[in-house]
């Protein structure tokens, strides 16, 4: 796999995720209790044997840097090649305050493509939760000749008006493509992640900076339907979309199912994530944790249910969480009750407070904060 290098768009930061992204972008949320959600497409690509990878940030990537650091935790660390993150220091001349689409991103990072030593790339965003056999992606690509390999799901798990989806023909090819439509019946959801040659990528990127198209799948895909040969890799196995607080909730509690968790933390392609070196949680005589998820370093008295809970979280005798995702540091005090809550890194729930959300509209405390 020496022959195919790694593109992976981090500068997302979805508003529609409210409290979760105000400090962070998307692909720096935490998931699982361990990861977070750019390991799983960072650790897909270095499964397959890929061992140059270049990242494209734009802002409010501090946390990023600091969970990726050197990349030695996915055996990155080179001294050619390796992780590579790329933010806009090229861009800024352009006049715009932020991208406005992926081919603007790579517009921007044209110098670090030129210079890529492989013939193939394969491109994805950062912020989804997927296993991918990303070896299979590429193996197609070649035995079918095709232009462009697009990655699909047959399960609709995204919302239509924030997706994207292809009709696929009886041979095999894609026929049309749909950017956010109010509907989406009968038809793959792309997963945006797709493989093709780098001169075919660099053609893409020159001619959309000089004609001011700025989106992939309306500005190069979509046009280029009939004279491109554009093929679906149909992934069967699970892929989570993070596209409201409500979805991030829901993929969290999807984790809690032991199906969910065979395929996405599948040991043939293990899932890396930053070595924290934390401790073993400790259990207080008289805790209870039932249908949980308990990363390291935790200090549980209380009682915990259906919930998922980060590095280093507390919960004192008397307190209770149920059906709730907390991150690292959090610390909910004695008697206090919550369900159906996200708490953000660092926050502290106080004594015999009560925190309620739904199920379909879940409470999100934002960073740090004292409630």
């Amino acid at each position: 796999m020496n022959n195919l290098h790694g593109i992976l768009f981090a500068y997302r930061s979805d508003a529609n995720l409210g409290e979760l992204t105000r400090p962070r972008n998307t692909c720096s949320l935490a998931f699982g209790g361990r990861y977070r959600l750019i390991d799983f497409m960072l650790s897909n690509y270095v499964n397959a044997g890929i061992t140059d990878v270049g990242v494209i940030v734009h802002e409010s990537y501090q946390s990023l840097l600091d969970h990726l650091g050197s990349g030695k935790d996915w055996d990155l660390s080179r001294k050619h090649g390796g992780l590579r993150i790329l933010p806009p220091f090229g861009y800024g001349e352009q006049g715009h305050g932020e991208y406005r689409g992926n081919m603007e991103a790579l517009a921007g990072v044209a110098g670090y493509l030129k210079n890529i030593r492989q013939d193939y790339v394969i491109m994805g965003w950062g912020d989804a939760a997927l296993n991918l056999d990303v070896e299979a992606v590429y193996d197609q690509h070649i035995a079918s000749g095709a232009d462009i390999t697009v990655v699909c799901t047959p399960t609709l798990n995204g919302a239509p008006r924030f997706s994207e989806y292809v009709e696929v023909s009886a041979d095999g090819r894609v026929t049309d493509l749909s950017v956010h439509p109010t509907s989406a019946d009968k038809a793959l959801e792309s997963l945006e992640i797709y493989i093709m040659s780098k001169q075919l990528l660099m053609d893409m990127v020159e001619y959309c900076a000089a004609h001011d198209v700025h989106s992939f799948s309306r500005g190069v895909l979509q046009p280029r339907l009939k004279s491109l040969k554009l093929m679906p890799y149909v992934h069967q196995g699970y892929a989570g979309r993070f596209q409201s607080v409500g979805d991030y909730f829901q993929r969290s509690m999807d984790l809690l199912e032991p199906a969910v968790r065979d395929d996405l933390f599948n040991p043939a392609r293990p899932i890396r994530t930053k070595d924290m070196s934390n401790p073993s949680s400790y259990y207080g005589p008289n805790s209870v944790s039932k249908r949980s998820l308990v990363a390291d370093g935790c200090y549980i008295e209380g009682e915990v249910e259906n919930s998922i809970l980060s590095r280093g979280v507390i919960v004192e005798k008397g307190a209770k969480v149920v059906n709730s995702v907390l991150m690292q540091g959090t610390v909910v005090k004695a008697g206090a009750s919550l369900a159906y809550v996200i708490a953000d890194k660092n926050v502290t729930i106080n004594a015999d407070r009560m925190l309620m959300g739904h199920s379909t509209y879940p409470l999100a405390i934002a960073k740090g904060s004292v409630v």
